[in-house]
């Protein structure tokens, strides 16, 4: 019986901007269903990497999504597979939440063609899905950022992509929000049966949620496994130049900055 086919698959993977080399022989595999985050110091090259699976960035390397080549998908094809959810996702100005998470079925419009009843039931579904039918006709600069990234996830979800690519999702939001959102996206995996790939710079978080991690640094892949086989105090150390204690949570392990030196006394 064949194994079956990853949701992403990455292969010497590289990329260029202005000359300068980003990343460079990445490998990465994401099995179907699964949560996957992506870490590593700034500048390491986890948006970059993101970007180029979603068809954002030119890249030299294979990408490959649920089988099939990148570069042989179209635009209108690679949207119907995959979902992306920026860090600071471009919002036309005066949209309102209705309008917005429309904009996920144009990979479904003909070129002058309008929404269809399957394209409203999709939004509307997406919008009762995330607990936003009462923001509909609310413009998105007046929602808090907790409500803002639920709106970019249902965006997302109205498109129909079985793939979500999420650029450090839980950025600039409280614990309270930043719980929130990952509750969400746990029970869009399980339920609507969706794959994540994500970024972020919450390792405690990262430890919590995701199935595996991939740590990049220097456009590389440092290192690749579970959390508790990537959430080591020497790896940490050795990339991050940080000093942590490691202590188990619920669900994954906990980082905790450890001070390095006392403070004046009182």
């Amino acid at each position: 019986m064949s194994a079956e086919v990853s949701a992403v698959s990455v292969a010497g993977l590289a990329v260029a901007r202005g000359g300068v080399e980003i990343l460079r022989g990445v490998d990465l595999d994401v099995p179907r269903g699964s949560w996957v985050t992506v870490i590593g110091p700034n500048g390491a090259g986890k948006s970059t990497l993101l970007h180029a699976i979603g068809g954002l960035l030119p890249a030299t390397g294979t990408i490959a999504l649920f089988g099939t080549p990148l570069s042989g998908l179209t635009r209108r094809e690679r949207a119907r597979r995959v979902a992306t959810v920026a860090q600071n996702p471009v919002v036309p100005p005066g949209s309102c939440v209705l309008d917005y998470v429309l904009l996920g079925r144009t990979p479904y419009l003909s070129p002058l063609g309008r929404e269809s009843a399957t394209d409203l039931a999709a939004v509307s579904g997406a919008l009762e899905r995330l607990n936003l039918m009462p923001f509909v006709g609310r413009t998105l600069e007046t929602l808090s950022g907790g409500e803002r990234q639920r709106v970019f996830l249902a965006r997302a979800l109205a498109q129909g992509a079985r793939l979500l690519l999420l650029d450090e999702p839980t950025t600039a939001l409280d614990i309270g929000h930043q719980q929130e959102i990952l509750e969400l996206v746990d029970e869009l995996r399980a339920g609507e049966g969706l794959t994540v790939l994500a970024t972020t710079h919450e390792l405690s978080i990262a430890g919590e949620y995701a199935d595996r991690l991939v740590l990049l640094a220097g456009g590389r892949v440092a290192a690749a496994g579970g959390p508790a086989e990537v959430l080591t105090a020497d790896l940490l150390r050795e990339h991050y130049g940080a000093r942590v204690r490691i202590v188990p949570g619920e669900h994954g392990p906990l980082v905790l900055p450890v001070r390095t030196r006392r403070g004046r006394s009182r």
